[in-house]
């Protein structure tokens, strides 16, 4: 099979993310986590930054919550592979602390525009309080915005709860279920 423009545009930017000493979260990484998914992906889905499982495997949504996120989405006729998973940050904060502004600024500019650009999706699905921070400069509760899409610069987002809230609270489970059925449709459409 060919690779295509787009797809060696993407391996570039990914070898750029491994390689990414842009801010001081560089120092703490086993591995930078790029993202994955093919680059024709209708839908994007960001989180917040890689923990423990994704740093050790430079992989997205590979520990609890990711398998989580899996099982919910498979619920709903969701799979992984059709797809582009990332973060808002692409190593995992010390401590599994929460980024910090600049460095999440840094991680827009320097990678995820440009992955939103190349891939181009049709839907970007923010998981958390972060990336709606971060992608729509937006503080408000979750509970007030999830479920709701969103327009900026062309691009369409739609606000969900962090597969690790839905884990902790049945309530939220419940929520982002739905919210993912949206999802489901926006793929169908």
């Amino acid at each position: 099979m060919k690779t295509t423009a787009r797809e060696k545009e993407l391996h570039r930017l990914i070898m750029g993310i491994r390689r990414c000493r842009k801010c001081p979260l560089h120092r703490h990484r086993t591995h930078a986590v790029p993202g994955e998914g093919p680059v024709q992906a209708n839908i994007l889905f960001v989180g917040e930054a890689p923990g423990k499982d994704e740093d050790k495997q430079g992989r997205p949504f590979v520990g609890h919550s990711g398998q989580f996120l899996d099982r919910l989405m498979d619920g709903v006729g969701i799979t992984r592979s059709s797809l582009y998973t990332t973060s808002s940050v692409k190593c995992r904060p010390p401590k599994n602390r929460t980024p910090h502004a600049k460095e999440l600024e840094m991680c827009r500019k320097a990678w995820l525009d440009r992955q939103i650009s190349l891939i181009d999706p049709k839907l970007i699905v923010l998981l958390g309080k972060v990336p709606l921070r971060q992608m729509l400069g937006k503080k408000e509760n979750l509970s007030n915005l999830h479920g709701q899409t969103f327009k900026k610069d062309g691009r369409t987002f739609l606000v969900t709860y962090h597969p690790a809230a839905a884990m902790r609270f049945p309530k939220i489970k419940d929520k982002i279920r739905q919210d993912l059925k949206k999802v489901a449709q926006f793929s169908n459409s």
